[in-house]
């Protein structure tokens, strides 16, 4: 390893720290803000009712969701000349959800923290790092705007598209449409991006020593080289896919066993239309979509599965547990075996 600094001084710096605590502060608020709205009395009650092992088969999916899309960061990875044993790329992997989870706009804008913790553990430069991020990311995005029309159709088709659900799946259809078609055109005209990119930086390069507007240059397009040569194996991209096809029925799965565990189920195809939709209403500065997500699931499930306000709360705070802080608490941990190892 030829990296120079220590990667726990690039984690997490003062203001960063800050930032993402004020965040929590403020989406735990929101949680309890939502639930003292439904009554957490009541739903403490349920969840004491909670069947603890399909609690922990939630945990179990969300364990597994992350292990599949760790192997399709890996494939991604070997298109690049990178090949980083599948036991330490896991432990890689968790860190950097755990970094993304827990930055406040992770959600949004986490590939390049991610990339950087990926070039920190492994002999990969930064610019592969980030194009074996932002390939996986796009791979992932496939089942996800996939696994939502899903479950969009099946709402059409049972007629439970209420007034109130239709700006959501207008988004959701938005979106799938709309981030497909930004990345064609960005990658169409990426000449022009790089150039317009290089035009925005230079009056700040002229003021710095840090870098210099050759040296970002050289560095987009060791970017694009990473990219052409990933895309240009198909079949790799392919078997990724798989995997994040089972990554993300694994995801989903989470809400569902939630459901379970309280006597509460949650239709799969409902499952499949809820969870993109939350990961699109929890596209916020709050770290890990908090309170936006809880929202969206309090305002969603009673309306499109029935459920009462009381068991609508318990079943997401079960979800949120074992799909949000429980990766939070297993990323904590392979962040401090990462900073322990590099």
């Amino acid at each position: 390893m030829t990296h120079d600094g220590g990667l726990g001084a690039g984690l997490i710096d003062r203001r960063t720290a800050l930032k993402t605590l004020l965040g929590f502060a403020v989406a735990v608020l929101l949680v309890y803000l939502l639930g003292a709205v439904v009554g957490w009395g009541r739903a403490i009650e349920r969840l004491r009712a909670a069947r603890v092992e399909w609690v922990l088969v939630a945990c179990g999916s969300t364990l597994l969701c992350l292990f599949a899309w760790a192997k399709t960061w890996q494939i991604v990875l070997e298109r690049v000349g990178v090949t980083v044993a599948y036991r330490r790329l896991v432990v890689t992997f968790f860190a950097a959800t755990f970094a993304n989870y827990v930055t406040p706009m992770g959600q949004a804008g986490g590939e390049p923290f991610i990339a950087y913790i990926l070039s920190r553990d492994t002999d990969a430069t930064y610019e592969q790092a980030l194009a074996s991020v932002v390939v996986a990311d796009l791979v992932r995005l496939l089942p996800f705007f996939t696994v939502g029309i899903a479950g969009l159709g099946y709402l059409l088709a049972t007629a439970e598209l209420t007034a109130r659900i239709r700006p959501l799946a207008v988004a959701l259809v938005g979106v799938a449409v709309a981030l497909p078609l930004l990345v064609a055109v960005g990658w169409r005209f990426r000449a022009r991006v790089r150039a317009g990119a290089l035009r925005c930086l230079a009056p700040i390069a002229g003021r710095t020593d840090r870098f210099s507007v050759e040296s970002v240059g050289d560095r987009i397009d060791r970017l694009y080289a990473s990219i052409d040569l990933i895309a240009g194996s198909p079949r790799a991209i392919l078997v990724a896919v798989g995997f994040a096809y089972v990554g993300w029925v694994l995801f989903a799965l989470a809400l569902y066993f939630s459901g379970i565990a309280l006597g509460a189920v949650v239709s799969i195809p409902l499952v499949c239309f809820l969870v993109p939709v939350t990961v699109i209403a929890g596209s916020t500065p709050l770290p890990g979509g908090i309170g936006a997500i809880e929202g969206t699931l309090l305002v969603l499930l009673p309306v499109l599965a029935g459920l009462t306000a009381t068991d609508a709360l318990a079943v997401t705070t079960i979800y949120r547990l074992t799909s949000y802080w429980f990766v939070i608490a297993v990323g904590g941990v392979a962040t401090l075996w990462v900073i322990r190892r590099v």
